[in-house]
């Protein structure tokens, strides 16, 4: 076998999700077959002694991919929300002839208000009005 490399097959710890190294590590086997490997003392006394789920416990591999997607959908529903705040009106600009028009009439108003107190006679104290009539 000179010259072949031969790979060791990767495994993964069945409670926590790290990889474990060749010769190192438990293989357990149940009655019917299924086997688990544990990569610590720490992980199948968790999984065989106490029946823990991996995804309950915080320092797991499997609670860490849980978290990232409950997080990662309440991002999105916040995205969401913020997007309907955000968003703004816009007015629709008349046509170009209409904002002509309406730039002729916001000029004569000022004109307009100037015009009334000059027609408007002022009193003078102490004299007595004068009635005009008609003929």
């Amino acid at each position: 076998m000179d010259g072949d490399d031969v790979m060791v097959e990767q495994r993964i710890c069945s409670f926590c999700g790290t990889n474990i190294e060749p010769g190192t590590g438990r293989l357990f086997v149940r009655k019917d077959g299924l086997t688990y490997n544990f990569c610590s003392s720490k992980c199948f006394k968790n999984q065989i002694g106490k029946g823990k789920v991996p995804r309950m416990t915080e320092w797991t591999a499997a609670h860490k991919r849980e978290k990232e997607i409950f997080l990662g959908s309440a991002k999105q529903e916040k995205r969401k929300v913020a997007k309907k705040v955000t968003r703004k009106t816009r007015k629709v600009k008349p046509p170009k002839e209409k904002r002509e028009d309406a730039a002729k009439e916001a000029a004569e108003e000022p004109k307009r208000e100037e015009e009334k107190p000059s027609e408007e006679k002022t009193k003078v104290e102490g004299e007595p009005e004068k009635q005009e009539e008609k003929e």
